[in-house]
C-alpha cells in the first residue's frame, strides 16, 4: 500500500509563529550579545584603525586647506571619488563617527558586566579545602601528638597576617587565600577603560583645535577669537562662549643652525618669545618651544612651525600702492624653499597677481640661477624673491585660498626673455605695458601656532594612569591559595599542608615548607 508522504511537523507557539523564529525583543538581545562582545570590539578596533589609514596618507581640508587643494589640482581623476568617500575630512564623516560609536558601544557593554564579575571574585571567601589535599602539586603531610585543634588555632594565626581566610566553618581545615588584590587590579583596569572613554568623547565634543600663522613683532599678534584663525576644527557641542579669553604676540624668534655636516643650514632648534595677557591681568612672558607649550586657561599654545614673510610691495600702472606688507611664503622642504602668492585685486588699470618663490639662501649655477639653499639666512642680503606676473582678471570675487591663484582670466607677464622676474632684498623691478612695479622690500618671520583645548584631557590621563597601576597588579600579584587540614588517626593527628598558585609558574614548594615549619613548633622531646 502506498503510503502518502508526510509534511514536517511546525511546531508553532503564539499566534502561528514558527518555534523556530525569534522574537522583536529576543532579536534585539541577540544583537546586543553580538555587538557587546570581545571578538566583535576587536574587529571594530581594527576597522578604526583602518578607517584611520586614509586620514594618515590623504591630506585632510581641516588640517592643511593648502595641500589639500594641491593635492585635488594634481589627482583630478581621484579627487571626485575621495570626495564623495569623505576622504578629505575622515573623521568628520558619517561612517568614521559610526565605527567609533559602535566600538564605545561595544567596549562599555563588554567592561560592564565584567566589572560585576571582578568585584564578586574580589568579595568572594577562599574555596573550601579539596577532599584529597594530598593529589595538590605541592603538598605534605606529617603526624603529630597535637589535637587537631590546636594545630588549627596555629595555622589560623600563622595564615591570618598574611592571608585572608575562610569566615565560613570548614570542619577539619584551614583555607586561606592571598593575592586577591589581583582581582581588584582587574577591576581598576576595566573601569579606568571607561574613564578613558570619557575623556576622549569630553574633547571631541566639548574641545576644539585650530591653526594660526603669526607674524613675528611687537606690531603683530594673535586674539583668541574665532575670526582670528586660519584653520578651525570644533567638537560637535563646542560653543563660542568656552574661548578662553587671551591675547599674545611674539616678540622674538629664535633659531639653532646646524653649522657643519651634510645638514649644515638646517634649523635643529627654535623658540619664540611671547608677550601674553588673561583677560585683564597683567602681561607676562613665555619661551614657546616644541613639546612645551604655554597653557592659559584650559588652552594650550604649541608651536610647530615657522617660515619667511617677504616684505613686497605693489603699485600699480597709475602709482598707487595695490598692495603693501609681509606676505607669508609657506616652506616647500626643510631648506626653507618657499612659495608665496600676492594678490593685488585694486590695481588699475588690471588687477596684478604674483606666484613664485622665496629663496632664503642664494646659491647659483654658472648663468646666475638660484638652485641651491644653505647655511642661515644672516641679514637676508643673499635673498632672492623669484616669480611670475599675471594680470587681468583674479576672480577675487569668488573667494579662495590665499596661497592659491587664478589665472584662468588673466595673461602671464614676463620678463625679457620670458624669464621670471627675480629680485634681491631693497630692489624694485618695473613690469612690462606699464603694469606697475614691485619692490621686494624686506623679510619678516612668522610662527605656526596650533592653539587647542581640550576639556577631558585630564580625565583621559587620569585614566590612563590609573590603568597602569590596575595592569601591573593584575600582572604581577599573584594569587595563591592554602589549606591546613588536621584530623585524628590512630597514629596521632594527621595534618596536611597544601598551595596552589593560580597564576601559574609560582613556587608553592617554598611556600608549603616555610608553613610547614611554623606549624610544627616544638617537637615531642622538647615540650617533655
Amino acid at each position: 500500500m502506498q503510503q502518502t508522504p508526510q509534511k514536517p511537523d511546525k511546531r508553532r507557539s503564539g499566534k502561528g509563529r514558527a518555534a523556530t523564529e525569534m522574537k522583536p525583543v529576543e532579536f534585539l538581545r541577540w544583537l546586543w550579545r553580538q555587538l557587546t562582545s570581545m571578538r566583535t570590539a576587536l574587529m571594530l578596533l581594527l576597522l578604526l584603525a583602518l578607517a584611520a589609514v586614509p586620514g594618515s596618507l590623504i591630506p585632510q581640508q581641516n588640517i592643511d586647506s593648502l595641500k589639500t587643494s594641491n593635492w585635488q589640482q594634481a589627482h583630478k581623476t581621484l579627487t571626485p571619488i575621495y570626495q564623495k568617500l569623505g576622504l578629505f575630512d575622515v573623521y568628520g564623516t558619517p561612517w568614521f563617527a559610526a565605527v567609533y560609536i559602535l566600538l564605545m558601544v561595544s567596549l562599555v557593554g563588554c567592561i560592564i558586566p565584567r566589572l560585576f564579575v571582578y568585584w564578586r571574585n574580589f568579595r568572594a571567601q577562599p574555596p573550601a579545602a579539596p577532599r584529597n589535599l594530598t593529589r595538590l602539586p605541592d603538598s605534605t603531610s606529617y603526624v603529630t601528638d597535637e589535637s587537631p585543634e590546636e594545630v588549627l588555632g596555629r595555622a589560623r594565626t600563622v595564615l591570618g597576617r598574611r592571608y585572608r581566610l575562610r569566615k565560613a566553618g570548614d570542619g577539619d581545615a584551614v583555607s586561606a587565600e592571598k593575592g586577591y588584590l589581583r582581582e581588584a587590579g582587574n577591576l581598576v583596569f576595566h573601569l579606568s577603560i571607561i574613564v578613558v572613554l570619557v575623556g576622549f568623547a569630553m574633547g571631541s565634543l566639548l574641545g576644539y583645535k585650530g591653526g594660526v600663522i603669526v607674524l613675528v613683532g611687537k606690531d603683530y599678534g594673535f586674539s583668541n577669537q574665532l575670526t582670528q584663525y586660519d584653520d578651525f576644527d570644533p567638537g560637535s557641542l563646542f560653543q563660542a562662549s568656552s574661548l578662553d579669553d587671551f591675547h599674545f604676540s611674539i616678540d622674538s624668534f629664535d633659531v639653532d643652525w646646524l653649522d657643519s655636516g651634510p645638514r649644515a643650514g638646517l634649523a635643529k632648534g627654535f623658540q619664540s618669545h611671547l608677550s601674553y595677557q588673561e583677560g585683564d591681568g597683567p602681561e607676562k612672558t613665555y619661551d614657546l618651544r616644541v613639546n612645551h607649550p604655554l597653557s592659559i586657561g584650559g588652552t594650550e599654545v604649541f608651536l610647530i612651525g615657522h617660515g619667511y614673510a617677504p616684505v613686497i610691495t605693489v603699485r600699480d600702472g597709475q602709482g598707487n600702492v595695490a598692495y603693501s606688507g609681509p606676505t607669508v611664503f609657506l616652506p616647500e622642504d626643510a631648506s626653507f624653499l618657499s612659495f608665496g602668492v600676492v594678490k593685488a585685486t585694486y590695481a588699475k588699470p588690471q588687477q596684478i597677481g604674483l606666484s613664485g618663490l622665496f629663496y632664503p639662501f642664494e646659491v647659483t649655477d654658472a648663468k646666475g640661477d638660484p638652485i641651491n639653499l644653505k647655511g642661515d639666512i644672516g641679514d637676508g642680503s643673499a635673498a632672492v624673491l623669484s616669480f611670475q606676473v599675471w594680470a587681468g582678471d583674479l576672480n577675487a570675487a569668488a573667494g579662495g585660498s590665499i596661497y592659491q591663484l587664478d589665472t584662468s582670466k588673466a595673461h602671464q607677464v614676463t620678463a625679457a626673455g620670458g624669464k621670471a622676474f627675480n629680485l634681491h632684498k631693497g630692489q624694485t623691478v618695473k613690469l612690462p605695458n606699464r603694469l606697475g612695479s614691485v619692490t621686494f622690500n624686506g623679510i619678516e618671520r612668522w610662527n605656526k601656532l596650533q592653539i587647542s583645548k581640550q576639556p577631558g584631557k585630564r580625565i583621559a590621563l587620569g585614566g590612563v594612569s590609573i590603568a597602569l597601576v590596575g595592569l601591573l597588579g593584575s600582572l604581577f600579584i599573584r594569587p595563591r591559595r592554602v589549606w591546613v587540614r588536621a584530623r585524628r588517626t590512630a597514629d596521632g593527628t594527621l595534618v596536611e599542608v597544601a598551595a596552589l598558585d593560580r597564576s601559574g609558574g609560582g613556587d608553592t614548594a617554598a611556600v608549603v615548607d616555610g608553613l610547614l615549619t611554623q606549624l610544627r613548633g616544638r617537637t615531642p622531646e622538647e615540650r617533655a
